[in-house]
C-alpha cells in the first residue's frame, strides 16, 4: 500500500507541475503584450511600461514563472488588477459558493445515475430498462445552459417556487444557501448523471453474466440479493473512472451556470476576469480548477484499491 500511495503522489506532483507549466506558458509566453492587453488598446506607453515593472513582466520567463510559483506555494497569488484586491482574497470568497455547488451536482449526479443505472440493469429488455435508456438519451443531448434556462421557466417564472438567480450569502442560513444553488447543480448534474446511467448499466449487466453471479443464482439467491451482494462493489471500477473524469466536466461547467444563475462564484469570477482582461486572476484561477481536478483523481485512484484490491496488488 505503501509504494503505490507513493507512485500516485509522485504522479500527483509531476502532474500538478505540468500543468503549471502549461498555464504559465498560454497566458504569458504567447506573442503579445501582457500588460498592454491588460489596459487597453487605447492606454499610453508609459503607463503599459510602469503596469509590467508593477507586475515583474520585464523580467525573464524562467524567473516570472518561479516567482508565480513560489508564491502559490506560500499562499501568495499576487494583486488583481481589475479589482485592486488580493487574489487569494477574492478565490477564497467565490470558492465559498463554487465548491458546495459543485459537490452539490456530485452527489446529485452519483444518486441519480446509479438508481437509474442499477434500475434499467435490473430490468434488462423490459420496458423499464428501454424507458430509462430513452430518457438519459435526451439528458446527453441537452446542453447545461439550455437546461439551466428551462429550470427557471418552470421552477421560477411558472412555479415560483425558487429564486431565479443570485445568492444571498451562507450567513442567511444553510438551507436557504443549499436552496439557492439546487437548480444550478440540478442543471449541471442532469447531463452527467444521463452518461453514468448508462456506463453504470452497462457496468452491471457485465458482471451480472459472470460464472460467479451466475453460481449464486443457482445456489437459490435472488437477483436482488445477488446484485447488492456480488455485483455492485465488482461494477463500480468503470464507474468511479467515468466520476472522475466527471469532476473536471462538472468544474467547467460552473463557468456557464454561474452566469445564467448569476451566482458570485468562481467560475463568474473567470467570466468576469477575461472580460476585464485581469490576467492575474486568470492564471490563478485556472490553475486552481486544474489542481482541483487533478487532486479529485487523485482521490479516485485511492478508492480503486478499497472497491479492488487487484488494482493494488498491480501497482507494487
Amino acid at each position: 500500500m505503501g509504494l503505490f500511495l507513493l507512485k500516485r503522489l509522485l504522479t500527483l506532483i509531476a502532474t500538478l507541475a505540468g500543468a503549471s507549466v502549461v498555464v504559465f506558458l498560454v497566458l504569458e509566453i504567447l506573442p503579445g503584450d501582457a500588460a498592454q492587453t491588460m489596459m487597453g488598446p487605447d492606454a499610453s506607453p508609459e503607463a503599459v511600461r510602469a503596469l509590467a515593472n508593477r507586475l515583474g513582466l520585464d523580467r525573464p520567463a524562467l524567473e516570472r514563472y518561479w516567482h508565480w510559483v513560489s508564491g502559490m506555494a506560500h499562499g501568495e497569488l499576487g494583486d488583481s488588477y481589475a479589482y485592486s484586491s488580493p487574489v487569494l482574497e477574492l478565490v477564497a470568497q467565490r470558492l465559498a459558493l463554487t465548491v458546495p455547488l459543485a459537490l452539490m451536482a456530485m452527489l446529485l449526479t452519483a444518486v441519480l445515475a446509479l438508481s437509474a443505472g442499477i434500475y434499467a440493469a435490473a430490468r434488462h429488455n423490459r420496458l423499464g430498462d428501454v424507458g430509462m435508456m430513452a430518457l438519459t438519451q435526451v439528458g446527453i443531448a441537452i446542453p447545461n445552459f439550455w437546461f439551466a434556462i428551462l429550470l427557471i421557466l418552470l421552477f421560477s417564472v411558472q412555479l415560483q417556487w425558487f429564486s431565479a438567480g443570485g445568492f444571498a450569502g451562507w450567513d442567511e442560513g444553510l438551507l436557504p444557501g443549499l436552496r439557492a444553488l439546487l437548480l444550478p447543480a440540478l442543471s449541471l448534474a442532469v447531463v452527467q448523471a444521463a452518461i453514468l446511467a448508462r456506463i453504470t448499466r452497462s457496468a452491471v449487466l457485465e458482471v451480472m453474466r459472470e460464472d460467479y453471479v451466475r453460481t449464486a443464482r443457482a445456489k437459490g439467491l435472488s437477483q436482488r440479493a445477488a446484485l447488492w451482494r456480488h455485483v455492485l462493489r465488482n461494477a463500480m471500477i468503470p464507474v468511479v473512472t467515468v466520476m472522475g473524469l466527471q469532476s473536471a466536466e462538472l468544474l467547467a461547467g460552473t463557468i456557464v451556470v454561474e452566469n445564467v444563475f448569476y451566482l458570485p462564484g468562481l467560475g463568474r469570477l473567470i467570466f468576469q476576469s477575461i472580460s476585464n482582461r485581469d490576467l492575474i486572476v486568470v492564471r490563478n484561477c485556472v490553475m486552481l480548477l486544474a489542481t482541483m481536478v487533478v487532486v479529485l483523481n487523485f482521490i479516485v485512484d485511492l478508492l480503486y484499491a478499497v472497491i479492488d484490491p487487484r488494482v493494488k496488488a498491480s501497482d507494487i
